[in-house]
């Protein structure tokens, strides 16, 4: 064998051997590319359904398997503060019901006292104040008292078959001769036949008298009131409309907010103590939907009532 075609073999040999390691390390470096894409998908997995999960690397690589050991760390420290939180959530939620009832008791002795006394002394003008203002306190404190209890979970919410229709109807007549007296125009559109909702009776009942005494309340200045019921495949929407001064923009993301009140609320006619929309977005939370809202300051205001439709 000639010279040349040893030096031909050996650098055959040594090319072959340049792409075997080339390959090689092609194949390391693809290997942890691939490794850190699933390590990556699957914190956005964790991140996005909120789970408990754990990161899994199946490797040899010292490098990739500290990586993991970090990561699984912050994950069980994360899942340590998230379950201190939910704790002191619901003990804080719990104390806050506890006051509420606390606070309740004693005033309706008051009341009862200032009752007693005005009956005794006739027509009182102080008194007649007194126990008004007392009143306007007692509604504060049971609106309060029932948010209280609808965050500790203490409320008991039963999931049932009901016919929204006919709810919608029972709750528009329920205040027609207030709106007839404020000279309001009505307009309904609400099935005759029966539409039904995953809901709660008396839940729904308070809903639809939080949306409907605030159309009277704040959007006055139109005198028009609109209830209409609307339906998709998998929900029903019961839009309650007014045409007052409506909400202004910045104050749309706040409306739902505990004690908010716009500035006009602190007028004596229109007073309210921000916490009805609080509790019925609350409760239609609870039932499965929600509450939107969508504001033309002096055009159009709509709350609207999304509920979970059921089949007949």
């Amino acid at each position: 064998m000639s010279d040349e075609t040893i030096l031909f073999f050996m650098a055959a040999g040594i090319a072959i051997l340049l792409l075997v390691v080339l390959h090689q390390r092609f194949v390391f470096h693809r290997g942890i590319q691939t490794k850190l894409r699933q390590i990556n998908e699957k914190l956005e997995e964790i991140s996005e359904t909120d789970s408990d999960e754990k990161v899994m690397i199946f490797t040899d690589n010292p490098v990739l398997m500290e990586l993991g050991a970090q990561i699984n760390r912050l994950l069980t420290e994360r899942q340590r503060i998230k379950a201190d939180y939910r704790r002191e959530q619901i003990s804080s939620k719990k104390m806050l019901s506890n006051v509420s009832h606390d606070i309740k008791t004693p005033l309706t002795v008051i009341l009862g006292y200032l009752e007693i006394m005005r009956l005794d002394r006739g027509e009182d003008e102080m008194l007649k104040k007194a126990e008004m203002k007392a009143k306007q306190v007692m509604d504060l404190i049971n609106q309060f008292f029932s948010l209280a209890k609808l965050e500790a979970g203490d409320t008991d919410i039963r999931l049932d078959k009901v016919n929204i229709s006919e709810v919608c109807r029972e709750n528009v007549l329920e205040f027609y001769d207030i709106l007839l007296q404020k000279e309001f125009e009505v307009e309904l559109s609400i099935p005759e036949t029966a539409v039904f909702v995953q809901g709660d009776p008396d839940a729904l009942q308070r809903i639809f008298r939080n949306l409907l005494s605030n159309v009277i309340r704040y959007g006055s200045d139109g005198n028009y009131m609109g209830v209409f019921l609307r339906q998709d495949k998998s929900c029903v929407y019961i839009d309650v409309t007014d045409k007052g001064k409506g909400i202004e923009q910045e104050s749309v993301s706040h409306v739902f907010d505990r004690l908010y009140t716009m500035e006009d609320s602190r007028n004596r006619e229109i007073q309210g103590n921000g916490l009805g929309l609080t509790i019925a977005r609350n409760l239609a939370r609870q039932l499965g939907g929600d509450i939107l809202l969508k504001s033309v300051p002096n055009v159009k205001t709509t709350f609207t009532i999304k509920l979970k439709k059921m089949s007949y």
